[in-house]
């Protein structure tokens, strides 16, 4: 392609982003290195246009969004240079990155719905990364589950009475909001503890949605691993240690990385995943491994590239970018 590529990011503000930490920043500041042209737009910002064009006019479909053209700059406080919003046809676009943050809700689905009428390579598509149609029926704790062989004893349930047989059974349980994200609404629960109930009754007062509980694995104690697959390709990791006193590990509540190596086990697990998560067009996806199991695939907007960077010293919005490249070239 002769002409440079026209990149959407369909993202949260980018004004609100923490650089040094943020893999979209670092996605985009490689597609502006590679001298592609980078748009930004929030998720409602889009608009699909079906229908006749007018009385008796051609059908038309259309899907478009306010965005803005723009520019990154790893400057503290002055990261994002922006152009006056217009109105984008998102199929004259080469790459869609969708890249806003879960909750994976109606919304959520809704934006997949969308962007399929644009998804494809060629004339008038562009390649959305991740599928939409593979992020919306691979929700991250529900995919996990078709490899049972890898991951440790999970409920997945609405029933209370499950959910109390698993914990005497396994005597300590994690307790996960099914779509949720950054750890929020997870509890440690051990089998003296007598909050389960109480916690159930507020959960289901609130939500239609079951819940996940999983028997906890001491070894988070030594981290929760975040592996990134580049189209089913491991390319880096990191250990994100829990800090004292917490039992989740997630970054967005004080975990801490560190860098790791893969072990056999690791990379045992990505090559069960590794083949599927490419038929699906899923390119960019973080998966947690605690000790040897395998806990969540994360594929809508996964984290971890900056922090593999500056352990590994690589570019891993490159190799990413890379494997896109391969993608509009048909050679995947």
């Amino acid at each position: 392609m002769s002409r440079p590529l026209k990149v959407a990011v369909q993202m949260d503000p980018l004004g609100g982003i923490d650089i040094n930490g943020d893999s979209t920043f670092a996605l985009m500041l490689e597609a502006q290195a590679r001298g592609y042209d980078l748009f930004v737009y929030q998720v409602q910002g889009l608009s699909l246009r079906e229908g006749q064009t007018r009385v008796g006019g051609a059908r038309a479909e259309r899907l478009t969004a306010r965005a803005r053209p723009a520019r990154v700059q790893r400057v503290a406080g002055d990261h994002a240079i922006l152009g006056e919003e217009q109105i984008l046809d998102l199929s004259d676009m080469d790459v869609i990155l969708m890249r806003q943050d879960p909750p994976f809700d109606m919304a959520y689905i809704t934006a997949t719905h969308m962007l399929e009428h644009v998804h494809g390579t060629g004339p008038g598509r562009a390649l959305v990364v991740n599928d939409p149609e593979s992020v919306r029926n691979a929700p991250e704790k529900l995919l996990v589950t078709h490899y049972p062989d890898l991951m440790p004893p999970t409920l997945v349930t609405w029933d209370v009475q499950a959910i109390r047989d698993f914990r005497a059974e396994w005597r300590d349980i994690i307790v996960k909001p099914l779509f949720g994200n950054g750890g929020a609404g997870v509890f440690r629960l051990r089998e003296d503890d007598e909050n389960l109930n109480s916690l159930l009754e507020m959960h289901f007062a609130r939500s239609r949605e079951p819940l996940m509980i999983q028997r906890y694995e001491p070894a988070v104690r030594r981290g929760d691993k975040r592996i990134i697959l580049a189209d089913g390709e491991p390319i880096g990791a990191i250990n994100r240690v829990p800090a004292e006193g917490e039992a989740r590990s997630n970054m967005h509540v004080g975990g801490r990385a560190v860098k790791v190596e893969l072990t056999a086990r690791d990379r045992e697990i990505c090559a069960a995943i590794g083949p599927m998560l490419r038929e699906r067009g899923l390119i960019f996806v973080g998966i947690d491994v605690i000790g040897d199991w395998l806990t969540e695939i994360n594929v809508t907007s996964p984290t971890g590239l900056q922090e593999i960077d500056r352990f590994d010293g690589i570019s891993s919005a490159g190799l990413i970018w890379d494997c896109i490249l391969r993608r509009l070239a048909g050679q995947v």
